[in-house]
């Protein structure tokens, strides 16, 4: 290939490619491939600020409505339709979530009731009988809140 772009200047691609029986098209891929790794970094601008954007001090008004006592529990399109319901308009309900974003508070801001751990039902049998097993899960041997005999535990019977 450097043969060939040593005649390109002098002869041209056609013929200095003939003249080398190589394809045109290998020449071009070799040169595409060594410009793309000497690519000059580019350094590029930071995008200028949308000129409708919030300023400042709009943004922290929104962002005290929005943690106000009032709103603490409520998700933006609430608020939104509330606050537009008293004839108050700070943002759309999307710059209220890149507001909230922006102060890692995108998230479900109630708080969520964490359930406990479930432990299995097990089957227990009495000091005073112990040919009798309780249980406290109705779906265990498919009977009632109730005694169950130990000979036959399928739920057919259901000792008092």
């Amino acid at each position: 290939m450097a043969g060939v772009n040593t005649l390109v200047p002098d002869v041209g691609m056609v013929r200095a490619c003939s003249a080398l029986r190589v394809h045109r098209s290998g020449v071009y891929r070799e040169d595409v491939r060594r410009r793309c790794l000497v690519t000059p970094t580019v350094i590029r601008k930071p995008r200028p600020a949308p000129p409708l954007a919030l300023s400042a001090p709009e943004r922290q008004v929104l962002h005290d409505v929005l943690c106000c006592e009032r709103f603490v529990d409520c998700a933006p399109p609430t608020v939104y339709a509330t606050l537009l319901d008293e004839g108050t308009y700070l943002a759309s309900v999307r710059t209220m979530y890149r507001l909230l974003a922006g102060n890692d508070q995108a998230r479900e801001r109630r708080n969520q009731r964490t359930h406990p751990v479930y432990t299995k039902p097990e089957l227990l049998a009495t000091v005073l009988r112990p040919d009798l097993i309780s249980t406290r899960d109705p779906t265990l041997c498919g009977v009632e809140y109730g005694v169950l005999s130990r000979s036959n535990c399928d739920g057919a019977h259901v000792c008092q």
